[in-house]
């Protein structure tokens, strides 16, 4: 029996660089078609209700509006929109819509990355500006500089979208050998490899460089706040720490697995019948793990009902049918208020005044 041989690139995604038949591949979609709708399920309704519940707070609140609700709107927004995707790929696995999925099937690859990229991103933006204020003692987002939040986020969409274009351009729906509607990347043939090109492009920008970057701010401001003996860790700290961590166990499996999918492609050889085991774990790992990128849209609300204290009490209002308004951010995140960065360094001056006077004193 011939069946296409192709190569697995992500989120019902693969990748056809080039059609080959090969000889009775055994591929199992049973639990598949169980586990992946059901599982989608649960993070589209717990998702779209906790971001509902989000947005209507940011409405309530849009005349006191600060540099903290910008991101926080962002966020939401690509969370929700990743999430309206879920049912229409739940039903594809169970192939319940394929004339859709058919149709607009390179939007939700396109979907898929592009909340990846603003999420991670928009964090960069926000640990920057808590990096500069706790250890420079800058304020990047000041309320004197609106116009430089929206740009921010501005350039996190541009950017992000310009890192999808790959998908834009070779992402395409088609029945597989399984009869299967899924999207494949197809590229052309040409001295150009796009596939490789598509991907390193995703490596760098989309996670070398952002990830150094959280590295690097997060590590800086846990080394401080560690050297402030007996002080306690301030809330925007906790909170933005929480974010990345929470951001990065949903999201690196799936980066992870794509880097050996990636290796892999440049490593294999085409007349090599033992490598179709690892390509068909690799394919289920993928799976497995953009599912766990996509568990992240319904996180985020619940991270701020436990993180935020402000949040919380003002959406217990909200229900509650109070007109109380919040004094200050909802979110701690760190980006209205104005820091104090150095509370190691001012214990350490006063208590070097405080010796000079003892010295001259016991003079």
């Amino acid at each position: 029996m011939a069946q296409l041989h192709v190569d697995t690139g992500g989120i019902l995604k693969e990748s056809d660089d080039y059609l080959e038949y090969v000889d009775n591949v055994p591929v199992e979609r049973g639990s598949e078609a169980v586990w992946v709708p059901a599982l989608y399920a649960i993070v589209f309704f717990v998702g779209i209700l906790g971001n509902i519940i989000l947005l209507t707070v940011l409405v309530q609140k849009r005349r006191q509006w600060s540099l903290s609700d910008t991101f926080i709107l962002h966020l939401s927004f690509m969370d929700i929109l990743l999430l309206l995707m879920l049912p229409f790929w739940a039903a594809q696995t169970t192939q319940l819509c394929d004339w859709f999925f058919g149709t607009f099937s390179h939007m939700f690859g396109v979907v898929f990355k592009l909340n990846y990229y603003c999420g991670i991103f928009l964090l960069v933006c926000i640990s920057l500006q808590n990096y500069l204020s706790v250890i420079r003692d800058i304020q990047l987002y000041s309320h004197g500089r609106h116009w430089l939040v929206h740009i921010s986020c501005l350039s996190v969409w541009l950017i992000s979208v310009l890192l999808t274009a790959p998908d834009w351009i070779f992402l395409v729906g088609k029945n597989n050998y399984t009869e299967v509607n899924t999207c494949v990347n197809i590229y052309p043939q040409s001295g150009t490899d796009w596939q490789l090109w598509s991907r390193l492009l995703h490596h760098i920008f989309g996670l070398v460089l952002p990830g150094l970057m959280l590295m690097i701010f997060c590590s800086h401001m846990l080394r401080r706040q560690c050297s402030c003996n007996g002080l306690p860790i301030p809330r925007n700290v906790t909170i933005i720490l929480s974010l990345v961590v929470v951001f990065c166990l949903c999201w690196m499996p799936y980066n992870f697995i794509l880097v050996l999918d990636t290796l892999q492609n440049r490593l294999q050889d085409p007349a090599n019948d033992s490598q179709e085991g690892s390509e068909s774990l690799l394919k289920t790992l993928l799976t497995v793990t953009s599912a766990l990128g996509c568990l992240h849209a319904s996180l985020r609300p619940l991270l701020y009902l436990g993180l935020c204290g402000n949040f919380r009490q003002h959406l217990l209002a909200m229900l509650r049918c109070s007109k109380t308004e919040p004094k200050g951010s909802l979110w701690d995140l760190g980006v209205d208020q104005r820091q104090q960065p150095d509370h190691g360094q001012d214990q350490q001056e006063e208590l070097e005044r405080m010796m000079a006077v003892e010295n001259l004193l016991a003079c």
